[in-house]
């Protein structure tokens, strides 16, 4: 969740009044900044992963599990005994949105030896047995994207009643304002984005239609003014507030380049993988109590915090608002950085032209500029009374996450392996934007691992530095652009197909195969990709489908897409279980997955 800065938070209004100031200075410390790190090269590689977790609450008796809105206490144990007494702990502890969420990171950033694949794992399992070491009898920490039942009547420890009022923070008919963080960034940030926008945030997620669900499915809503009623859908599930988004957990990568080309090359290149990784990752099924028809919570997400008015979504015309703009403010991105993505930025980008000419002036290249200018057509949420004015030369102020630490570490190894085979075989997986927001709608849909076709582009290779067969440079000239991509099921991209594509775990295995690897190490990254090998084929099922299958047998369900408390329980309590490795899950996990001692020592770099 980024630093979080003290001070007096500002309400909507008076931010509103300083966002030109905002702009303005924004501008003057992001030049500082660029000029201050353009020449750097050759910084050394380094990489975290960040995991969002939710503390729990069993009641056995009752059967029923629910969200602890003690994140407060728990946090400040947890510092208290890590690093306010020793600065090199192995783990950081930091705030999330929910009262009911944490945050925990590696105390130092990893390096760039193949020897710290061997650790991340391990540090993973410090992490959640050192927070569930300062928890209460019955309280656990979950790595489970989406809690089924949250927005459901008393969801959280202590209970907590919605207070749908205009002086509260979300507004929410479902969601208490005691379940957000009591740091005053995320009350604020709540609040300003409903201000913003001018009524609630409006999320609408398709129903599972199954043998007695009804329909259409239409909900009443006892406490609602009208607004839900105008903005639900049938066989849809409102919800209304930041917190059905920002309440979720999700696992972040978070890497540190070698200089601002390299960093650039990365961010358009991890781009159309993006959509294929969140299918590969599909974690959340389900929302306030009902089973979904999608596997993802991206969309969730991005209508939670979507802070655009009417006008700018284009539903009124332009009056009090300068642009239109085609997105919430967190979504995919709107244009590649480097030079070689260019051709393929075919969306259309509304700029602040007057921004972007002052950046050009000032020597910023055209893509770089056009970015900074995109990025500043919104307006700032969150103001800090004490914040406003600043020295500009000095100051400057998300995969889903898996039920294991085991399933956690293999897609941060996956992922940090795919950027050093990028750079070192020069790989392109480049295809125009529009392609790659259409896989994000893809691979959002129930069971779009096994299901969904992804536009990928075929010749990935152009450089010609990989020794992978089906993988060199392209033989025919330049293709044009319908030519260089198709559309390709996620076992293709993966595990490859005789004459369509050769694979990127085969590729990633290609590059092991020329380093030098110790056996231990080896072993450790060979368990991870066949993990996701395994994902990708079928063989094994992703979170999402393991809990559909699990709900659908489950003796309580009425095949009607309700999930109850004491159905919610029962898969929580499993989730549990297989997260602290006292159950076995072969469907989800295969069999012998479970690596802890490491002894290799060679440190070999990559």
């Amino acid at each position: 969740m980024g630093l979080l800065s003290q001070g007096s938070p500002l309400s909507w209004e008076e931010t509103q009044r300083h966002a030109e100031h905002v702009r303005k200075h924004g501008i003057l410390q992001f030049l500082h900044i660029y000029r201050a790190v353009a020449e750097r090269q050759k910084d050394v590689l380094k990489w975290g992963d960040e995991v969002e977790y939710m503390l729990v609450a069993f009641d056995h008796e009752h059967k029923k599990v629910r969200l602890s809105l003690t994140g407060e206490e728990v946090l400040y144990t947890l510092q208290e005994k890590g690093e306010r007494v020793n600065p090199n702990h192995p783990t950081l502890w930091r705030p999330e949105y929910g009262s009911y969420m944490i945050e925990g990171t590696p105390g130092q950033p990893y390096g760039g030896t193949m020897s710290e694949f061997n650790t991340v794992q391990d540090n993973m399992r410090k992490r959640r047995q050192e927070a569930a070491s300062v928890l209460k009898e019955d309280e656990a920490l979950c790595t489970v994207t989406s809690f089924p039942r949250l927005g459901c009547p008393g969801f959280t420890l202590p209970e907590c009643e919605p207070t749908p009022v205009e002086g509260g923070a979300s507004k929410s008919l479902f969601f208490p304002d005691e379940a957000i963080n009591k740091h005053p960034r995320f009350s604020t940030l709540t609040r300003n984005i409903r201000h913003r926008r001018g009524e609630k945030v409006v999320i609408n997620v398709p129903i599972f239609k199954d043998k007695n669900t009804p329909s259409p499915l239409i909900e009443t809503f006892p406490k609602d003014d009208g607004e839900a009623a105008k903005a639900a859908k049938p066989d849809h599930i409102y919800m209304d507030a930041m917190g059905f988004g920002m309440g979720n957990c999700c696992l972040q990568v978070t890497f540190q380049a070698c200089s601002i080309s390299e960093a650039r090359c990365l961010y358009d290149q991890l781009a159309p993988i993006c959509p294929i990784v969140m299918a590969l990752s599909a974690a959340a099924p389900f929302y306030r109590g009902y089973v979904s028809d999608i596997d993802c919570r991206w969309g969730v997400i991005s209508a939670s915090v979507d802070d655009r008015t009417r006008e700018e979504r284009g539903l009124e015309p332009l009056k009090n608002n300068h642009y239109r703009i085609s997105k919430s403010r967190y979504d995919s991105i709107d244009s590649y950085l480097s030079e070689c993505g260019e051709k393929y930025n075919d969306i259309d980008l509304t700029i602040d032209k007057e921004i972007y000419e002052h950046l050009v002036k000032e020597g910023i290249d055209h893509l770089l500029a056009q970015h900074i200018a995109h990025l500043f057509i919104r307006d700032p949420l969150t103001l800090f009374e004490e914040k406003i004015h600043l020295d500009d030369a000095n100051e400057s102020d998300h995969f889903e996450v898996q039920l294991t630490d085991f399933e956690n570490s293999a897609y941060v190894v996956f992922v940090v392996l795919l950027t050093r085979v990028i750079l070192s075989y020069k790989l392109d997986f480049l295809i125009p934007l529009s392609k790659v927001d259409e896989n994000m709608k893809v691979a959002q849909k129930r069971d779009a691992v096994r299901q969904g076709m992804f536009y990928f582009r075929k010749d990935i290779c152009k450089g010609g530095n990989a020794v992978v067969d089906g993988c060199g440079p392209a033989q025919n000239g330049k293709e044009t652009d319908a030519e260089e991509y198709t559309l390709m099921s996620i076992d293709t991209i993966i595990n490859g197909k005789d004459g369509v594509f050769p694979g990127l775990i085969p590729i990633l295995n290609s590059y092991l195969e020329n380093m030098e690897v110790d056996v231990d190490t080896r072993c450790t990254i060979l368990n991870y990709l066949k993990l996701i090998k395994k994902r990708a084929s079928g063989e094994l099922m992703t979170v999402a489908r393991w809990m559909r299958e699990f709900i659908a047998n489950h003796p309580d369900y009425k095949q009607d897409s309700v999930i109850t408390d004491e159905m919610n329980y029962s898969l929580i309590r499993k989730c549990n279980q297989i997260a602290q490795e006292k159950a076995e899950c072969p469907e989800l996990l295969g069999v012998g997955f479970k690596k802890i001692k490491h002894s290799g020592n060679k440190t070999s770099s990559f």
